[in-house]
């Protein structure tokens, strides 16, 4: 059966999800293909997935956004990134090449990620089964679609409707993460086999500290302050820190880095996971509640969007701390300055020192591993569109897929 994903414009906080949907669709014998914009085909390259490319705002679209962001005030723009860029000029660039594929190669199930719109409603439009897989909290999620739904609704009506009654899929534990929508199928993900970490630091076997804050802060004029003042603050600790920074950014453009310090574009989260002993983040939920899933206790310097929610989540449930910038602008966008580096490296010591972070991070992380995986869970809301399938085609058919 094909199964078309649309994943919207963004960094690998939407596409990571979506690839682990592909990788267990793959597993059940389907066949995929997902839809990403220009920004993100080369990391749909390197994830060895099949993949279309459709359109994208012009940079100068996306920047002056920000800029508005940024100028504030936080009651005038709060929502504005969610309406104007995805689910306005994001989702009117894709929706051409989404509708495309959903009348040429005739898709029989739609899984898209909250963001990205085109396929929602290109699959609205013809009929199409369609379901979503989470990447805030669901309750974000939730209010998110309300703030964009007449936006929608004039592309497509009674689209927000369908969207709403769609299965949504969550791999968030239901503890920190109750959820509005009606139909919600929790899973639980199931990371590649981790591969040993080069070895940046021959015969150190201190704590691994893992830094990163994402692949979209690359893109913005706070990226290089963020990254230096937490270069600063790991600086000297007694432990190995390996920080990524994303594809935006040459990492020899923050040299000099002190010597228990490396820094990389990306490595396999997983990876880092197998051997981190903390996590230093902006409190993307991707790297979030990936940490709580290896159970990994965290330290949240939230940035903007969700990063803020994440982070009290983490501190409430006694799984880490959150440092809260000292600098902001207008319109509520965070950044880490100078003035940052002492409170950072104060709360890195701390949650490396007190094992009850660690603790909780792990009774959450037993939590997440109790529920089914993401291959049984497809299986389950796929089983009765196959059943059709063999319905109308035959069981002595020579189709193996639709």
């Amino acid at each position: 059966m094909r199964v078309l994903l649309g994943c919207s414009l963004g960094g690998l906080g939407h596409l990571t999800p979506l690839v682990a949907a592909i990788r267990a669709l793959d597993g059940l014998g389907h066949d995929t293909i997902v839809l990403v914009p220009p920004a993100l085909s080369d990391a749909a390259a390197d994830a060895g997935v099949a993949f279309r490319v459709g359109a994208e705002p012009p940079r100068p679209v996306i920047d002056e956004l920000w800029e508005r962001v940024r100028a504030g005030p936080p009651d005038k723009v709060s929502g504005l990134i969610d309406r104007e860029l995805f689910a306005g000029r994001a989702m009117e660039a894709m929706l051409g090449a989404a509708t495309d594929l959903c009348q040429s190669w005739r898709p029989r199930v739609v899984v898209r990620e909250p963001c990205e719109y085109a396929t929602a409603i290109a699959a609205h439009r013809m009929g199409i089964p369609q379901l979503q897989i989470g990447i805030s909290q669901s309750r974000i999620e939730h209010n998110v679609l309300d703030q964009v739904a007449d936006g929608l609704e004039r592309h497509s009506p009674g689209v927000s409707r369908t969207i709403r009654a769609a299965p949504y899929l969550t791999s968030f534990p239901g503890s920190l993460d109750p959820s509005p929508w009606p139909d919600t199928r929790r899973f639980r993900d199931q990371p590649a086999p981790a591969s040993p970490l080069p070895d940046w630091w021959p015969d150190d076997r201190r704590p691994l500290i893992y830094v990163t804050f994402g692949s979209v802060l690359g893109h913005l004029s706070e990226a290089r302050p963020v990254l230096r003042t937490a270069l600063d603050a790991v600086a000297g600790l007694p432990a190995r820190v390996l920080m990524t920074v994303g594809r935006a950014i040459d990492p020899a453009d923050l040299l000099p880095v002190a010597p228990n310090v490396h820094v990389e574009r990306w490595v396999p989260q997983c990876d880092v996971f197998a051997q981190a002993r903390l996590v230093v983040c902006h409190g993307g939920s991707g790297t979030t509640f990936g940490a709580l899933a290896a159970g990994l206790p965290l330290v949240v310097c939230p940035l903007f969007a969700d990063q803020s929610a994440n982070g009290r989540l983490v501190e409430e449930a006694g799984a880490g701390v959150v440092v809260t910038a000292r600098e902001r602008t207008g319109g509520g966008l965070e950044r880490l300055g100078p003035g940052d580096v002492a409170p950072l490296r104060d709360a890195i010591e701390t949650v490396l020192a007190d094992p009850t972070h660690a603790s909780m991070a792990h009774r959450i992380a037993t939590e997440i591993a109790r529920e089914p995986t993401l291959e049984d869970t497809f299986a389950k809301f796929l089983s009765p569109i196959v059943q059709d399938e063999w319905v109308h085609h035959g069981a002595g058919s020579n189709r193996r897929q639709v």
